[in-house]
């Protein structure tokens, strides 16, 4: 893991996070001593992936439903 100094890391700040994404994490490291992680947060995903369903429901599909029952209402 990458430990820089907090001057570096601020004058190089995109290759840090480059850097933090490529490796999980970068450490910055002032002064005084103290420590801080830099570390990407985790890709979050759609809350409909991976369900399984009955039916081969295209995205048009359920586009089209949300439609007319927003319509109904």
């Amino acid at each position: 893991m990458l430990v820089m100094t907090y001057s570096d890391a601020r004058q190089n700040f995109a290759s840090v996070l480059d850097k933090s994404e490529a490796d999980g994490a970068v450490l910055v490291k002032r002064a005084d001593g103290s420590l801080f992680r830099i570390s990407p947060e985790a890709k979050r995903k759609s809350p409909f992936e991976g369900i399984k369903t009955l039916f081969d429901l295209k995205h048009s599909d359920i586009m089209q439903a949300l439609r007319e029952t927003r319509e109904e209402n």
